[in-house]
């Protein structure tokens, strides 16, 4: 081998850093929402989580992605999902945590914040991992609607642990979730499903049909949709039968996706499959939308995961990498770059901490109402900006981002997942709508939560007086509902930050999104703005 140079000019390894103790914002958001009492085992996770073997893990998941086994040796039909080895690491360590249902089995103030946290470290290392968790943790609330499922189900899906074994749940001291709602000819349109489920003797039902999206089908049971002579109902499909054998649960092929690669998406068909009813007959959208609003929490808090290792990755290349004489990160139009996606991750992580607050006051009417509003708007708003901000990082390392060796490529083809997952834009958007119009409680909470901001910045206050005003013209609003949405997410932000963050990077995000002083890329911020100040937060020196 020629030794024709030597290496130079390039970063070193990013690895066995204080994941937790580097970032300022959610270390304080910690504190600040009530679960201070989880700094020390989640910084000891974030620790863990940039060991260079756990890194490999994740690169190693996306490379060498789940097969889907239909038939043994012998020909039986087995339907399984295998995964590589580093998949199964991710999900010990993670389910070890607690993430799939620790708040649900030690209920204490700061529970859904401290698991919001542990999501948001680990979404930075290997996101497509989390969507099992994410449906397993989300899927609790609505079994609380049968107590008898709940006494089965509730223990195991709580429970640390992680047993990826294709056995009876009987079995097994943890289970996990998935889901199977959509169907080819609707999509987000889910009452024109046409699965169908047939009532038997012993109270259970037959399901017949099929599922354009069935995620994470190695799951141990699945909340899914069906009609019955009363409309769409929710059921619990688990993939063995009472009686030990395995369900008519046949996975067709697993999705081949633009991003989430270590994850296994799937279509499915149930042919008679044996499933519980899960709520009243004819009330399965309510149903299971108590599911998918706990998923979209997880969809702003993996965005924002995104958000912050692009930043992490950006800045620690410009800190090392020279061109044209000096440091990257001494430039002045890449430290403009950089704060500004500095903002963009700091304003998401307040967003998403302070929704996962409202998760743990659950006995709250106005937290109740501020969730149901502020979930959707925070889905719709920073599940948008990570693709963005995603590729803007790229960019910061030029060629070097575009590699598959970097992890930014595999951030940049997984930022749009969550915009597209538990209803895309419009979807979402309507759905805003729909409770600002037919829960007034909703836009009580919002004018509440940033009414504690009003008087601290000239340019919020102005800002909020003109979403107020929006706020009272609903009638045909949907054409604009994009726009409102966009303005009360910014102004959730930007309350936010006025009354938690520096003065820099509150007047930064005051003066570049609610006053306009700034251009329509990322990297556009004012020459009043404290880009020192707002880099040294991000990641301090």
């Amino acid at each position: 081998m020629p030794d024709t140079h030597e290496v130079e000019n390039q970063p070193p390894p990013l690895e066995s850093y204080d994941l937790l103790g580097r970032d300022l914002a959610l270390t304080e958001a910690l504190a600040r929402e009530g679960a201070g009492w989880a700094l020390d085992e989640l910084r000891a996770f974030g620790r863990k989580l940039t060991e260079p073997e756990v890194q490999k893990w994740g690169f190693q998941a996306n490379r060498y992605g789940p097969e889907l086994k239909t038939h043994d040796r012998f020909g039986n039909r087995i339907d399984e999902v295998e995964f590589h080895p580093a998949w199964h690491s991710l999900m010990s360590l993670s389910c070890g945590m607690g993430l799939q249902g620790r708040p649900w089995a030690e209920p204490r103030v700061g529970a859904h914040v401290a698991r919001a946290a542990g999501s948001l470290l680990a979404g930075q290392i290997e996101f497509g991992h989390l969507c099992p968790i994410s449906m397993t943790y989300s899927a609790f609330p609505p079994l609380q609607r049968d107590a008898k499922l709940a006494a089965e189900w509730g223990p195991r899906i709580t429970a640390r642990g992680y047993d990826p074994r294709l056995v009876p749940a009987s079995e097994k001291k943890t289970a996990l979730i998935g889901m199977a709602m959509t169907e080819k000819q609707g999509g987000s349109d889910v009452r024109a499903n046409t699965t169908r489920a047939q009532p038997i003797a012993d109270g259970a039902y037959l399901i017949t049909g099929h599922k354009w999206f069935c995620s994470a089908p190695m799951s141990d049971a699945f909340l899914t949709l069906a009609q019955t002579a009363s409309g769409l109902t929710c059921f619990l499909l688990p993939r063995f039968t009472p009686d030990g054998k395995r369900n008519r649960f046949f996975i067709q092929r697993l999705k081949d996706k633009l991003g989430n690669r270590s994850n296994a998406s799937s279509e499915i068909e149930l042919d008679q499959a044996w499933a519980q009813r899960l709520g009243e007959e004819g009330r399965g959208v309510p149903t299971i939308l108590e599911m998918a609003n706990h998923t979209r929490l997880d969809c702003v808090v993996g965005s924002t995961a995104m958000m912050r290792q692009a930043l992490t990755q950006a800045v620690h290349h410009a800190r090392h990498r020279k061109a044209f004489g000096k440091l990257l990160g001494d430039q002045p139009l890449m430290r403009n770059v950089l704060a500004d996606l500095a903002l963009e991750a700091e304003a998401a992580t307040v967003l998403a901490m302070r929704l996962a607050r409202a998760y743990d006051r659950r006995d709250d009417e106005g937290e109740t109402a501020f969730r149901r509003l502020a979930t959707a708007v925070s889905k719709f708003w920073v599940c948008k900006r990570a693709e963005h901000a995603s590729a803007e990082a790229l960019e910061c390392l030029g060629g070097n981002g575009f590699v598959e060796e970097n992890v930014l490529a595999r951030v940049y083809r997984e930022a749009p997942v969550n915009s597209v997952w538990e209803g895309s834009g419009n979807v979402i958007c309507l759905d805003v709508l729909r409770a600002l119009t037919r829960e007034p409680r909703t836009l009580d909470a919002l004018i509440a939560e940033l009414g504690l901001s009003r008087g601290a910045d000239r340019r919020l206050d102005a800002h909020l007086d003109g979403l107020e005003a929006q706020l009272t013209k609903l009638t045909d609003a949907e054409p604009r509902a994009r726009r409102l949405v966009e303005q009360i997410a910014l102004g959730l932000q930007g309350a936010l930050l006025v009354r938690h963050a520096p003065s820099a990077t509150a007047d930064a995000f005051c003066a570049s999104r609610l006053a306009g002083d700034a251009g329509f890329t990322l990297g556009t911020l004012p020459a009043a703005a404290d880009l020192g100040a707002i880099l040294e937060r991000a990641w301090p020196a």
